[in-house]
């Protein structure tokens, strides 16, 4: 078929660097239109439609994006040279879109089908804006019963208190789920079975507002239903899309590895494995840093006591040959049945706040991100 899309080179005024908006489409081609619409839809934008150039022209030189139908070419000819516009077609064998591309100004020529999914991605990073992406922490247990979840909800419930957009992710299907935890397995909103279809570009934006909102954060966790796993490429597509909107984005993991976990390990940032203090416990967690660091660089222990005669957070850590985050509180939101009274780190004077606080401090100040 040859090249889905190509550069046109122009000269012409920059639009705005990185600012969210509608993207711009013209076309009277009501096949092409609905196309687009879709694709516009798949990158979680809503367009804004004309026939012709918008009069005034305000649209047209403020959207992040104009896709130009190949039938309107002629109709745009005296338009303001802007970048960020896309000349869309569908005959591959039409040697003259090339000259009306550049009587356009075009920066781009698309055909479709064949470029949907490079227009999709287009789509959703113009529409997002640029910005940093999410600092993403993962939490994993050295062994069962360790505590990773509460530590996990309590990093991502003071990360939101903190005024920071804020993104739990649920990455444990056996673990019961992260909602029930929080006191919102009844909350109206998608869990990840919806997202098992999800291929390539997943928006940012539209992710964030289909997903249940608890404490000032959203959720992505488990239903009560039979589905144990998601395609590692729809995991990939989500947390790809999780870390776009930029803020934190917090996974509680698994202590099994598999394709999916894998992809989650290959977004993270750093992770951090808790441990208690034990000497059995401690060789399960040397067992799991072993599978963990083959593929996360950024592994850190976090202690949590009671200790065993003999240790201490700094020799867990040595034994284990990471370095120490610190250690965990001992905290009553760390014994009490999951679901009931306010989640761990609601408290934003108790110990355990006050440990995610100075995590975050460090983290954000280390990644530049403060």
């Amino acid at each position: 078929m040859g090249t889905v899309t190509a550069a046109v080179t122009h000269e012409g005024q920059p639009a705005a660097a990185g600012r969210p908006g509608r993207p711009l489409i013209v076309t009277e081609d009501e096949d092409l239109l609905d196309d687009l619409l879709r694709l516009c839809a798949a990158a979680g934008a809503t367009a804004e439609v004309h026939h012709g150039v918008p009069q005034p022209r305000g649209s047209w030189e403020a959207a992040p994006l104009v896709l130009v139908g190949d039938d309107a070419a002629r109709r745009v000819r005296g338009a303001a040279r802007r970048r960020g516009v896309v000349l869309v077609g569908r005959d591959q064998d039409d040697s003259g879109v090339w000259k009306r591309a550049v009587e356009i100004g075009a920066d781009h020529v698309l055909m479709l089908p064949d470029g949907e999914q490079w227009l999709v991605d287009r789509i959703a990073d113009v529409t997002e804006g640029v910005g940093r992406p999410a600092l993403t922490v993962g939490v994993i247990g050295g062994r069962g019963g360790a505590g990773a979840s509460t530590l996990a909800c309590a990093l991502a419930v003071t990360s939101a208190r903190e005024g920071l957009r804020t993104l739990l992710v649920d990455a444990d299907p056996l673990g019961g789920g992260l909602d029930v935890l929080l006191g919102g397995e009844s909350t109206e909103g998608l869990r990840w079975p919806a997202f098992a279809a999800s291929r390539g570009r997943v928006g940012g934006g539209a992710l964030e507002e289909s997903l249940p909102r608890l404490h000032s954060l959203r959720v992505l966790s488990w239903d009560r239903g039979d589905r144990i796993a998601v395609p590692p490429q729809a995991v990939r597509a989500v947390l790809a899309a999780a870390r776009r909107r930029g803020g934190t984005v917090v996974v509680d993991l698994p202590r099994r590895l598999d394709d999916g976990v894998a992809e989650v390990l290959a977004q993270l940032d750093l992770g951090i494995l808790v441990v208690p203090a034990e000497l059995r416990a401690v060789a399960a967690a040397g067992r799991v840093a072993s599978a963990v660091g083959m593929v996360l660089r950024d592994l850190r222990v976090a202690v949590r006591g009671p200790y065993t005669p003999g240790l201490d957070d700094r020799e867990v850590a040595r034994l284990l040959g990471l370095p120490l985050m610190g250690e965990v509180p001992v905290e009553s939101a760390l014994q009490r049945p999951q679901g009931s009274g306010s989640p761990p780190g609601a408290a934003a004077r108790g110990p355990l706040a006050r440990f995610c606080k100075e995590f975050w401090e460090r983290a954000l100040a280390e990644t530049g991100a403060a």
